[in-house]
């Protein structure tokens, strides 16, 4: 297995991480036998957040006290320095640490400076100097804040969506950090689902040496899956290579990763608040894909065929729009799914995947 220095951290790990979001789904003791079964199976960098609810506080459960070897970074969501040294003292709790070892802004919408009137890099050093946080990180979700964050000089590690899906500009960010010397940690290196081979999606991202993917993992076959490139690591044959143009062929452009970030929907019933029963956005936009490249029994399901018909109470107000870290057109998309949803229940269009993954 590859190992990855990321940058001036000097934090070297094998190119095959954890992605810690997904656990907040499962129970504490799943949890907790999954992260240890990863640090048994080779893993040594796990990736969490603050806003992931309860991720923090199972990580700490399973190695609290037993950090020696492994390496955490998690994030902040906080707009102010106050609410940012709140986040801080709640991971360092929740994950039994002393110290952080990469400590990012989550999502940024900005590149944070030293003299920009928010005080956020400055709490950042503050905490630094402090020891609470080793390394100084973010992430992002929009290409141009991204390059802003690397020329800027600033930060040690990026955060960015990273796939074989991404665009030859987001591609070009690989490059970019390690000229930068700046580690590249790669999320949605399945680009929220969309990419189901295992074996292209380890062997495109371990074309770079300065690339650290994080994989979200939930259940055991998957924690699986990812355990067994320590054995064989996949490379990237003619077959995947292949198979990856085709993939960006029928993917590559306006498609919802799925991310959430534009929810909730303000449409419920005779209102225009955030409302439980508004439009799940993050699934009904990316349904006519999702459908051809899972198993479709529960996207066709009737609770799925109410959700997909609250489309039509859609006030195209454009607050997903206006969420959307991607800037997808999220009111069009979601139409064009409805649309083409109704033609699926019809039977006047198929279901069958118009994408064949390779099997491992």
């Amino acid at each position: 297995m590859k190992q990855i220095t990321l940058g001036t951290t000097g934090i070297t790990v094998p190119q095959n991480a954890f992605g810690a979001l997904p656990i907040q789904r499962v129970s504490a003791d799943e949890a907790v036998r999954l992260l240890r079964r990863a640090r048994e199976g080779g893993m040594r960098f796990f990736d969490t957040a603050r806003a992931y609810t309860d991720s923090e506080e199972k990580l700490g459960l399973a190695f609290g006290g037993q950090w020696d070897g492994l390496y955490v970074a998690t994030k902040t969501a906080a707009k102010t320095p106050e609410a940012l040294r709140a986040d801080l003292e709640t991971s360092l709790r929740l994950l039994k640490r002393d110290c952080i070892d990469i400590y990012q802004f989550h999502m940024a919408g900005q590149c944070y400076r030293p003299g920009d009137g928010t005080g956020m890099y400055e709490a950042m050093l503050e905490a630094k100097a402090q020891g609470k946080i080793r390394h100084i990180g973010i992430t992002a979700h929009k290409i141009g804040v991204a390059e802003d964050i690397i020329a800027s000089g600033l930060y040690e590690t990026l955060q960015y969506p990273f796939s074989y899906l991404s665009t030859p500009r987001e591609a070009a960010l690989a490059e970019s950090c390690r000229k930068a010397n700046m580690g590249l940690i790669a999320m949605k290196a399945l680009a929220g689902g969309l990419v189901t081979n295992a074996d292209a999606a380890f062997a495109y991202i371990a074309q770079y040496d300065n690339v650290l993917p994080i994989w979200g993992i939930q259940r055991p076959e998957e924690l699986g899956q990812w355990l067994g490139f320590f054995r064989t690591p996949a490379s990237l044959t003619p077959e995947l290579r292949s198979f990856i143009e085709k993939e960006r062929s029928e993917l590559t452009g306006e498609f919802c990763r799925g991310c959430g970030y534009c929810m909730p929907c303000p449409v419920g019933i005779g209102n225009c608040l955030p409302c439980p029963a508004g439009i799940q956005i993050n699934q009904c936009a990316r349904i006519s894909l999702m459908i051809r490249r899972a198993p479709s029994e529960s996207w066709l399901a009737p609770a799925m065929q109410a959700e997909m018909e609250k489309i039509e109470h859609c006030l195209g107000c454009g607050q997903c729009k206006s969420r959307c870290p991607y800037e997808l057109d999220t009111p069009n998309l979601l139409k064009r799914n409805l649309a083409d949803y109704r033609r699926i229940l019809a039977g006047e269009v198929s279901t069958e995947s118009y994408l064949r993954p390779a099997q491992k």
